[in-house]
This record gives C-alpha cells, structure tokens and sequence, in this order.
C-alpha cells in the first residue's frame, strides 16, 4: 500500500497560481512513477502531467503545457504540480495516482490513487 495525501488546491483567480502537493507513505516511493489527473464536474477523468521514478522524464496533456510543471523530491516522498496561468477550465477535483511502471495517461493500471484536492479557478 502507497497511501497518497494530496494538499494544496483552493479557490484562485484566473490567472493566478497554484502549487499541489502529493505526499507518499512507506519507503518505496522512489520506486513508483507519480502523476496527476483531474475530472471536472460532469466530465471523465483526464491526464494531466507524469513524472518517472527518478524524475527524468516528465509528459504533460497539451491543454497544460507551458502552463503546469510536475516534480518530484524522493527525500520527501512528494510529488509536485505547480499551476501556472490557470483559468476555469481547469477547475477540477485534482487526484494524485502512483504506478509501478509508467503512468498511462488512459490511467490503465495505476495502482494507487488519493482522495483528491478541489481547484477552483474565478473568472
């Protein structure tokens, strides 16, 4: 079990910034790729960014390229989004999800997710 804590979203402007957190229980943190995804009210869960186990490589969903910016600290076992220009379309429930091997963006075979963290972007 990798419990996930995820902290950091609120209610921000549209044009302000936010940076989300993820934190891991246990010690194999390291070992697992970490991403983000976010669902709407109404919409399905979308992909937003990944980062590898040792933060290498990085991929992000077109819509926030540019904009967001993963990390990660394996020291800390946390996983990072810094939010960037947002606007309401990114208003969303935020959810943390860590794998083993690679996280798909389809969020085929992700083994652990937590409980989510409301963004809340004004016009």
């Amino acid at each position: 079990q990798v419990p996930l804590v995820e902290s950091g979203g609120g209610l921000v402007q549209a044009g302000g910034s936010l940076r989300l957190s993820c934190a891991a229980s246990g010690r194999t943190f390291s070992s697992y790729a970490m991403g983000w995804f976010r669902q709407a009210p109404g919409k399905e869960r979308e992909f937003v960014a990944a980062i590898s186990q040792i933060g290498k490589s990085t991929y992000y969903a077109d819509s926030v390229v540019g904009r967001f910016t993963i990390s990660r600290d394996n020291a800390k076992n946390t996983v990072y989004l810094e939010m960037n220009s947002l606007n309401p379309e990114d208003t969303a429930v935020y959810y943390c999800a860590a794998d083993t091997f690679r996280i798909n963006p389809d969020a085929r075979g992700v083994d652990y997710w937590g409980q989510g963290t409301q963004v809340t972007v004004s016009s």
